[in-house]
């Protein structure tokens, strides 16, 4: 994890964003990332929030309520910090956590890759989307190339390189 990875972070959620996203948009979001998962079989909990409410929300096979937990821990950083939960984590010093720097107690709060903020242009975070069950980096890239899928962004080279 690396300075660079921070910045391409903090450009993928600029280019992110949808024109607009109601009910429909995240129950799209949430079937596209089961279905992904699916096809690899992925053991993983996945949520999609709209304004602090979870209207998505599914278990994959394989997966456990450790995964549903660590869900709720990262979007929690997400809606509070309104970025990434993996920017949040690559931005912490080595020996801090969320814990140390703002009192967030790592009961409630993760700073660990998969929950991604929802934007909509021109109003900004209207909710989260988070999946838990792989390795933080997997779990963030997985979510990232669904919402470039389904907002059409094509992402070139701000694509975090799955070997870090």
């Amino acid at each position: 994890m690396s300075k660079t990875d921070l910045q391409i972070i903090e450009r993928q959620e600029q280019l992110l964003q949808f024109s607009s996203f109601n009910y429909s948009t995240a129950w799209l979001l949430g079937c596209s990332l089961k279905q992904f998962c699916e096809t690899k079989n992925l053991a993983v909990a996945i949520e999609v929030r709209i304004c602090r409410e979870t209207v998505f929300f599914y278990l994959m096979p394989g997966a456990s309520a450790n995964n549903s937990d660590w869900v709720r821990r990262k979007r929690n950083s997400t809606e509070l910090q309104q970025k990434s939960s993996y920017a949040i984590g690559i931005s912490l010093k080595e020996g801090e956590s969320l814990e140390t720097v703002s009192g967030h107690p790592l009961r409630d709060y993760a700073s660990h890759g998969g929950s991604f903020p929802i934007r909509v242009k021109g109003i900004g975070l209207v909710g989260s989307v988070t999946i838990s069950g792989l390795p933080q980096r997997e779990d963030h890239n997985i979510v990232v190339q669904i919402l470039s899928n389904l907002t059409g962004v094509d992402l070139g080279d701000l694509v975090l390189s799955s070997d870090s």
